[in-house]
């Protein structure tokens, strides 16, 4: 099959916004610092050391060894541990909600991408140390947007009420979940392993930031990654002062709100509010407004005067939870960080925040979009094959596919051109006959191409139709060969979990994505399983 190579911008899957970026669109280089290429690291490696608090790597080892403390730890992952101590270490970062058993497939590919880039730069720039970080997304309170996952076309559901931030959330109740999910997965020696890395993750630990903790460790510890749980009064003491310029001075609102401004061009991924801070405890979560001279915890009782709350912040800074807008300035202050790396989505609210950045005198880091992954077993491949399927075709829109597919296997060409252009030949006549007579005629002239224009139309269409039922078996198979590969119309990576192809590859599957992805890449990477 052949195998065509699909850029990001090509694909029909990234927003304008997210192309443009790719292109290096003038316009908005103001938005980005430097553009993600290996010899760009050079100049953000001299940016970050001549900004980055060093003090702030005793608390972040710290902090991450007490973390570590009931997992056993991989040689890889304790030597990156270490090495964050050091001045000539830096992260590279990826972050991702706490979606249960992982969620959909792009997990994955977010920490390979962060695992490979590590590794090109040490390549690069072997005097300094880079490691690989993991950011779970402990303090977010969306649980809806987590407490599920799809396998095989059916979705897995943990049904629980959770108010507070998901990290802190019991893992109580899903021993009844792995009742049901360990059903579907069978009796294989793969299938056994995916049983016991859920059972080991899930109903061995007390919270979902511990069971997350463990399940990506079990995962990708061999390759030195490092996790990160942020929600963590040690590190959020760093954090203090600038917790204290948003309560004060609103400094995101007013930046941010800039930016959005010279985006109007483009869908805004998100809108800054007054104060982009969240008040939480362990069973809430909730923004913190200003208003009349006093701070307000929104849907509660709960309220400061100023003098309370900034009281409050140096003595219980793990209290006050950053926002979208706020969290990605919290990591680039207690990491040591280049770069991130993140989806369409996630790259676009990072682009609105330079400005704030620039305001509050932080470095702001390279942005990368992660990879992005087809996976289709050898079978699928053969069909694609028999079907004289390319992957550019498999990548259209599905009304698209099948109208080019009919147009293909049509033993005569159904588009009507031809006739089209004989007929605006007659007309040409008739107009010159029109303009030696009355000119109500041109009038007549002008209906009548109007009409027969129209009906060839018409009669490309249904014979379009015509074609398709006609073909109907073929085009059915190559409809259901795409629902395969794109279940629900979209992409493989944002619908499917890792655990549907851990069953066809078993431990093999992650070092074969290590091998096959290239995060410096803008194009889709379509790998046989």
């Amino acid at each position: 099959m052949p195998t065509d190579c699909i850029s990001y911008q090509n694909s029909g899957y990234f927003s304008k916004l997210i192309q443009d970026y790719l292109d290096q669109k003038p316009e908005l280089q103001s938005l980005y610092n430097h553009f993600p290429t290996l010899e760009n690291f050079e100049k953000q490696i001299v940016e970050k050391q001549s900004n980055f608090n060093n003090n702030n790597r005793i608390p972040l080892v710290a902090t991450l060894k007490k973390q570590y403390q009931n997992i056993e730890i991989s040689d890889s992952t304790k030597q990156n541990i270490e090495l964050l101590a050091l001045e000539n270490t830096f992260t590279i970062t990826t972050g991702h909600q706490l979606n249960l058993f992982s969620g959909p497939l792009y997990f994955l590919y977010k920490i390979i991408s962060t695992i490979n880039l590590t590794k090109e730069l040490k390549s690069k720039y072997p005097t300094y140390n880079f490691v690989p970080i993991y950011w779970m997304a402990t303090e977010d309170h969306d649980f809806e947007e987590i407490n599920y996952f799809n396998f095989k076309g059916k979705k897995f559901r943990w049904n629980k009420e959770s108010t507070g931030p998901v990290g802190r959330l019991s893992t109580e109740g899903l021993a009844e979940f792995f009742e049901i999910y360990s059903l579907e997965l069978g009796s294989s020696t793969n299938a056994g392993v995916l049983k016991k890395l859920f059972e080991e993750a899930y109903l061995k630990h007390e919270n979902l930031a511990d069971a997350t903790r463990f399940l990506a460790d079990s995962l990708f510890a061999q390759y030195g990654l490092v996790i990160l749980d942020a929600d963590d009064a040690d590190l959020k003491r760093a954090f203090i002062p600038f917790v204290k310029e948003e309560l004060e001075n609103q400094t995101s609102f007013k930046a941010v709100q800039q930016t959005t401004e010279q985006l109007q061009d483009y869908t805004v991924q998100v809108n800054p509010r007054e104060i982009n801070l969240f008040y939480i405890e362990d069973t809430l979560r909730e923004r913190i407004i200003f208003e009349n001279d006093k701070y307000f915890v929104n849907n509660t009782k709960i309220s400061f005067s100023k003098e309370e709350i900034l009281k409050l912040l140096e003595s219980n800074p793990e209290k006050f939870s950053p926002n979208v807008i706020m969290r990605p300035l919290y990591q680039e202050i207690i990491l040591p960080n280049l770069c991130y790396i993140g989806g369409g989505g996630e790259i676009a609210y990072w682009l609105e925040l330079k400005s704030f950045f620039n305001a509050v005198n932080i470095t702001f880091p390279m942005l990368l979009v992660r990879n992005s992954v087809l996976l289709s077993t050898e079978k699928q491949a053969k069909k694609a094959d028999n079907l004289n399927l390319s992957w550019k075709d498999l990548f259209t829109k599905p009304a698209d596919l099948v109208n080019t597919i009919t147009h293909k296997l049509s033993a005569f060409p159904i588009d009507l051109t031809p006739q089209k252009e004989t007929l605006e030949k007659q007309f040409e006549y008739l107009y010159e006959l029109a303009q030696q007579t009355d000119k109500s005629f041109t009038g007549a002239v002008k209906a009548q191409e109007v009409k027969q224009k129209k009906g060839l139309e018409n009669l490309e269409k249904r014979l379009l139709k015509a074609q398709k039922r006609k073909l109907d078996s073929e085009l059915q198979r190559v409809t259901d060969l795409q629902c395969e590969l794109f279940p629900n119309q979209s992409l493989q990576e944002r619908q499917s979990n890792f655990s549907e192809f851990y069953l066809e590859k078993g431990e093999q599957l992650i070092p074969l994505l290590i091998q096959k992805l290239k995060p410096l890449e803008t194009n889709f990477n379509i790998i046989m399983i």
